[in-house]
């Protein structure tokens, strides 16, 4: 028999989401020009390397 493997949405796939959407939001609508949009929403895509970044930026820092 063949077993199905399913996955589940977690809590932390939903906090994800709602990130990925108000960072496009935000990113979006800050941009001046429609390239500067489309890398806002790239930069959307990828918000919790620069919160990582940032947060260990500043632990180390002091």
């Amino acid at each position: 028999m063949c077993e199905k493997n399913q996955r589940r949405g977690s809590a932390s796939d939903a906090v994800y989401g709602l990130g990925l959407i108000g960072a496009a939001i935000y990113f979006i609508s800050a941009a001046t020009s429609f390239w500067m949009g489309v890398l806002g929403f790239l930069k959307a895509i990828v918000w919790p390397a620069f919160l990582v970044y940032e947060a260990f930026k500043y632990l180390l820092a002091g």
